[in-house]
């Protein structure tokens, strides 16, 4: 039962290697096994890689220091990070907050064969994660100090420790985790902001790990003595991959009682957490007057309403509504000291600066694409829309008004902290403004226009239109792709002998044509082909 069970779980976690959301059928065994390769390539190629050379570049400096027990710290702290990082979510949704919990409870199945099952999955997980970053580290550690018995039986217990360490602190967050979103509301709009979170934590990390890896490596004696005195967990921690046996029976305790208490939380709230509604308030009937909205304004707000309920849709299709403003803000906050560093760079180049800030702000605009996916978006329920007593055109320009209103807005924000910090004459000015916002309008349209001629309306999953259309795919990369080209005509083409205004006015001149050319066509031959889908 327990091994079947666990092929369950691990079949549901990699369901996309073997089943097409978007076609609604089993993948080919060809098709399957080329997956398999290009995650493996992935993890074990690129992440591999990467953490490979991170090792290469710590060890030697290390191990001639003879501390080895720093350098296995490290990157036993990176292999755990990204262990419990790569399966929490998982943890979170396939051991708590199961689709199938009520199923497999109704069978006549041991709780504890469905809690062992999941756990069982989690490690696997979280052992696959953490084994890229710290099985590189070890081999490099060997062939740096030398192969022996030493070497080879720390760096087999330290990778067993971080496995069951990672699968611990996995459950327990996970259960954190899970016991907050049953308290939630507003879950979509919380995953966005945490998300933007890790994002921004990620790139402000790797900007800084070059100064940080190098004031480590020329400070390693300071470091090492301040780690052995404030942080002797830690220094016996990183002992473990250098075989010291002392240090390797104090981490087998600490982790032996770590899990133990892992396993009795689980074995008392696992039923409590899986069977679990959530929190639902007691609602009491008020009597108020219904205010009656226009068909336009009804239409709108359910687009919005659809955009703000769903993480996958709000991260992939308008990641760039919620960066404008951070952009925004940072313009205010370090935009004259940008602007001094770009005039020395490109001052040579009237205009250069001017554009360099035209060019991000298309870029930001490029990653908004809400129209692109919302025509597949409706799915096998498009016969609503098209039943309500509403014309076919009032739908379209719904969806596009929401795309309209989510990038003027934040646009013109960005383009007033400009003109705060950094003055412009006012003609070069009023051209940005233009460009920009033809900008927005062109691909709104443009989005549209892909999403009426390329939908996929057969899925099973959201992310599969939101991610995998064609549509969406031509959109995005089309909008990059003349954002490419705005930067490329004047820096590197000619286009600065025009001088900023006849050259922003060309791209200005072609967005309003291109814009209106599909205008037309949404509201005449567009409306015909979705009222056909």
């Amino acid at each position: 039962m327990l091994k079947l069970l666990v092929k369950k779980q691990l079949s549901e976690i990699f369901r996309v290697y073997f089943y097409n959301a978007k076609k609604n059928k089993a993948r080919s065994k060809v098709s399957t096994i080329m997956f398999m390769i290009w995650f493996a390539v992935i993890m074990i190629g690129v992440l591999g890689g990467i953490f490979t050379m991170l090792s290469r570049k710590l060890c030697a400096p290390m191990a001639a220091l003879d501390m080895g027990w720093m350098y296995y710290a490290l990157m036993g702290l990176l292999a755990i990070l990204l262990g419990t990082f790569g399966s929490v979510f998982n943890t979170f949704s396939g051991l708590y907050l199961a689709k199938d919990n009520d199923l497999l409870l109704s069978m006549p199945i041991p709780v504890s064969a469905i809690v062992a099952s999941r756990l069982l999955s989690v490690y696997i997980l979280g052992l696959m994660y953490s084994a890229v970053v710290i099985i590189p580290a070890w081999i490099v550690y060997m062939v740096t100090a030398g192969v022996n018995t030493q070497n080879i039986f720390g760096g087999i217990i330290l990778t067993l420790l971080i496995s069951v360490f990672v699968m611990t602190l996995s459950c327990l967050l996970g259960y954190v985790v899970a016991k907050v979103s049953l308290k939630l509301k507003h879950k979509s709009m919380i995953t966005v902001l945490v998300s933007l979170l890790f994002i921004g934590a990620y790139y402000f990390f790797y900007f800084k790990a070059r100064n940080m890896i190098t004031d480590l490596l020329t400070n390693l004696t300071v470091y090492g003595e301040k780690i052995k005195g404030s942080a002797y967990l830690l220094f016996t921690f990183g002992s473990v991959g250098a075989g010291d046996m002392q240090s390797s029976l104090i981490m087998i305790a600490l982790v032996t009682v770590l899990f133990l208490a892992m396993w009795f939380l689980i074995s008392k709230s696992f039923l409590q957490v899986a069977i679990s509604t959530g929190k639902v308030g007691k609602v009491k009937y008020r009597r108020k007057t219904m205010i009656q909205e226009s068909v336009s304004k009804a239409l709108l707000l359910r687009e919005f309403k659809h955009f703000t309920s769903s993480s996958g849709y709000m991260l992939n299709s308008g990641l760039g509504v919620f960066l404008m403003p951070v952009c925004a803000a940072g313009l205010l906050w370090k935009g004259r000291k940008l602007f001094t560093m770009l005039n020395g760079m490109f001052g040579s180049q009237d205009g250069s600066v001017l554009l360099l800030i035209t060019v991000m702000l298309c870029g930001l605009i490029s990653m908004n694409i809400m129209t692109a996916p919302s025509i597949s978006l409706e799915g096998k329920s498009l016969w609503i829309a098209q039943s309500l007593p509403v014309t076919p055109w009032q739908v379209l320009r719904a969806k596009l008004d929401m795309q309209l209103i989510l990038n003027s807005i934040p646009a013109m924000l960005c383009m007033i902290c400009t003109a705060v910090v950094c003055p412009f004459k006012i003609g070069q000015f009023v051209m940005m403004i233009l460009q920009v916002l033809s900008y927005v309008f062109v691909m709104a349209v443009f989005g549209l226009f892909m999403g009426v001629i390329k939908p996929v309306l057969t899925w099973t999953n959201e992310l599969t239109p939101i991610k995998q259309s064609a549509s969406v795919m031509i959109t995005l990369f089309g909008g990059f792709g003349y954002t490419a080209l705005l930067f490329i005509g004047y820096m590197a083409l000619p286009g600065y002998t025009l001088g900023y205004m006849r050259y922003i006015g060309i791209f200005i001149a072609v967005n309003v044509v291109a814009g209106l050319t599909l205008y037309i066509w949404l509201k005449t031959k567009g409306c015909d082909r979705f009222a056909e889908l």
